[in-house]
């Protein structure tokens, strides 16, 4: 293996260390490295092949990390974002949706912790849910207070 692709390989590797990548988040930030003779792709399908790369751990890490703070939405747009398969988001927003209410209820008790009393503050109420994620359906439920014996 040339010094180069050693290079990218462990440019790679380092990216990875940090946090999960997908595939497309590496190509875009490993191309600027590539140099002549250097064959991305490669490396890439060596550290699929090791498991460095898992496109099915890259969901997991985000649904992890963000799930409790936005909704379903905001967690797809960013892993589409990212790269990932249209089959592994739709998988990744059924696992979601079971506790879309669940979890906008809590971002918006963190936030606000009581019912609107104005038109202003409902429609402030209305604005930061939508732009963490969650769909019209649930916000209007979490500032009707519909569904509480749910929880």
């Amino acid at each position: 293996m040339s010094f180069a692709k050693l290079s990218l390989q462990g440019r790679a590797l380092r990216y990875l260390a940090q946090r999960e990548h997908s595939r497309a988040e590496l190509v875009a930030k490993l191309r600027p490295h590539v140099e002549e003779g250097d064959d991305l792709n490669v490396v890439l399908d060596a550290l699929e092949a090791k498991g460095f790369i898992s496109a099915e751990r890259l969901v997991d890490s985000v649904l992890h990390t963000k799930a409790a703070r936005f909704g379903a939405n905001r967690v797809a747009q960013e892993l589409r974002q990212k790269g990932v398969d249209a089959e592994l988001i739709a998988d990744a927003m059924d696992r979601l949706r079971g506790t879309e209410l669940q979890r906008a209820r809590e971002v918006w008790r963190r936030r606000f912790g009581e019912q609107p009393s104005t038109p202003q503050e409902r429609a402030k109420h209305m604005r930061f849910l939508a732009s963490r994620g969650f769909g019209g359906d649930v916000v209007r439920k979490v500032l009707e207070g519909a569904g509480d014996e749910e929880l």
